[in-house]
């Protein structure tokens, strides 16, 4: 199965943020820290044009902090920017807004100190981007106070960008979430459809679960055995039938529901009950 997933939306997206990028003094980079180095988007990259740039590592109360916190000493992410920091969040905790807005003033200093000098109050203006189900529109929702943006645990809720005020001196737009418009690695596109950023109805739902049991089982092993207290050895379809055997889910005649044992593989490990994993 070769994945591939670029609608429409997100072309128009796309031309809508290089247009916009114009007007903003800094990026707001989020990527899922369950898989970081697979939701950076080379298209998204191109939109910083020097400007400051704050990485947020979403969702890092589901991810591995051992495998992030190496991330962070080796600097894989402040090194793509000259001027760029990263900090770790989980979107829908609070204090997000306090942490958020600090950093963006350190970053967009040197505006604020010019405004300053000329006596006037600085506005900042952020853009939010990053790939769909990042977590950007909980971010959002987090930083204003209540819910402006639409959320939902799946691929391209977002569709249109929007202008928000948040803090005293800030606005930050979010916007679509979006993709590459070739997934030509497909290490990465697997990656990106475990953590459910391209849409599950476009992917065989059984390959997808064989190819997350073969992965899964190299980088966390007993993860699944500690989950569904099963053997996990065996081919990565035996240990899918095993999960459907454990967890009840049957067809007529007492046959393995796969279907049904995929679907809760994902929401399972989506859902942080695989234990704290970065891909």
């Amino acid at each position: 199965m070769k994945i591939n997933w670029f609608p429409g939306h997100m072309t128009k997206a796309l031309r809508e943020l290089k247009a916009e990028v114009k007007n903003v003094d800094a990026i707001i980079y989020v990527l899922d820290a369950r898989a970081p180095l697979a939701s950076l988007n080379p298209e998204l990259d191109k939109l910083a044009e020097n400007r400051p740039v704050l990485f947020i590592l979403n969702k890092i109360d589901l991810a591995d902090k051992v495998k992030i916190d190496k991330l962070l000493q080796e600097e894989v992410l402040k090194k793509k920017y000259s001027n760029s920091s990263v900090i770790k969040l989980n979107a829908t905790a609070s204090g997000a807004l306090k942490t958020v807005l600090a950093e963006l003033t350190t970053l967009c200093a040197s505006k604020i100190i010019r405004f300053k000098q000329k006596g006037l109050n600085s506005y900042i203006r952020a853009m939010v981007v990053g790939i769909p189900n990042s977590g950007k529109s909980t971010l959002v929702n987090n930083l204003c106070g209540r819910a402006k943006a639409l959320t939902g645990n799946r691929a391209g809720v977002t569709r249109g960008k929007q202008w928000l005020t948040v803090g005293n001196g800030f606005q930050i737009l979010d916007t679509p979430g979006t993709l590459y418009p070739n997934l030509e690695n497909q290490s990465v596109a697997k990656k990106l459809a475990y953590i459910g950023s391209i849409n599950d109805e476009i992917l065989d739902k059984n390959e997808l679960a064989c190819d997350f049991i073969s992965d899964i089982r190299k980088v966390y092993p007993n993860a699944l055995a500690n989950r569904y207290k099963i053997d996990e050895s065996g081919e990565p379809y035996e240990v899918l039938e095993k999960i459907a055997f454990s967890r009840k889910f049957l067809l007529k005649g007492g046959e393995p529901d796969y279907d049904r044992a995929s679907i809760a593989l994902f929401d399972d490990f989506r859902k942080g009950k695989l234990g704290e994993i970065t891909l």
